[in-house]
């Protein structure tokens, strides 16, 4: 005879194992600080979007700034600094003060900008493509997912020296929709789909999304596919960071060519006096 306690408990783990994780309800509790920081960067995600090419100089600081602070940060975090672990808030300052100069480099020296520009848009696509072949086929090693990385930004990066206008658009439209779509996961699943993410990138198991997840990740392709859309009709051919660059050596040449004419003027009008001078010279002296 059976023991009534053994079908007691069978009953109960099968009913908790019917019970579906996505019918559950949220529990979202909000922090003051990271909902400021996240409806900041949602602000950027937008000007990022929408006006990444028109805002060209902003975006490059703001690209270096983005990507120096979160490497530093990790590093400075996850590792010992001269054998002792940093706190928080250290880790923030440092990250920051570091990504503060590759921002500065970033948008004075264009090339660098545009790099890093490529750069991050091969990174999220490759990201997007490995969260997509997650679902099918998960690699044995974490190589593949870093190779993938690794050489998408790679190809990316020159391709965006090579065709700057294009890449940058594309690229301001992918990262603006992607910040804005973290964001929107942290107000409506608190970073469920960020963490499933970076567990995939870690080859972890996980519980499978759930269809709000997908959701959410919709609004990344739409987003971006209307911000590269409003991009190029807001600057079609009306504007270019190249011509920019080149109005203002135009203007230091005119300059330059504006200084020489006024000091041949003045050479010119300091000869007749020298030999108005030479001659009245020689009339008074014989």
């Amino acid at each position: 005879m059976a023991d009534p306690t053994e079908l007691s408990s069978e009953g109960v783990g099968a009913g908790i194992a019917e019970v579906d994780a996505c019918s559950l309800e949220i529990e979202r509790k909000y922090d003051v600080i990271p909902a400021v920081i996240c409806s900041m960067c949602c602000l950027f995600g937008i000007i990022y979007c929408f006006f990444g090419y028109r805002c060209f100089k902003a975006v490059m600081f703001l690209s270096g700034l983005m990507f120096g602070s979160v490497i530093i940060f990790l590093l400075c975090h996850k590792e010992h600094v001269l054998d002792t672990q940093l706190s928080v808030e250290a880790s923030a300052g440092i990250g920051l003060g570091i990504g503060l100069l590759c921002g500065l480099v970033t948008m004075l020296v264009r090339s660098v900008g545009l790099f890093m520009t490529g750069l991050l848009l091969g990174l999220l696509l490759a990201l997007a493509a490995l969260l997509v072949t997650h679902q099918f086929y998960t690699p044995t090693t974490v190589w593949v997912p870093l190779g993938a990385l690794l050489g998408t930004g790679m190809l990316f990066a020159v391709l965006t020296l090579q065709w700057q206008k294009l890449f940058t658009m594309i690229s301001t439209s992918v990262f603006g929709a992607a910040i804005m779509t973290v964001c929107a996961d942290y107000f409506v699943e608190m970073l469920a789909l960020a963490t499933h993410v970076y567990e995939c990138l870690r080859l972890t198991p996980g519980p499978p999304l759930c269809w709000y997840s997908w959701v959410i990740l919709g609004i990344w392709p739409a987003l971006s596919l209307i911000g590269v859309l409003v991009q190029w009709k807001l600057t079609d051919d009306s504007f270019s960071h190249t011509e920019v660059v080149i109005s203002r050596r135009q203007k230091r040449v005119q300059l330059m060519r504006i200084r020489e004419k006024d000091a041949k003027k003045r050479q010119q009008a300091e000869l007749p006096a020298k030999s108005a001078g030479q001659t009245d010279g020689h009339r008074h002296f014989p």
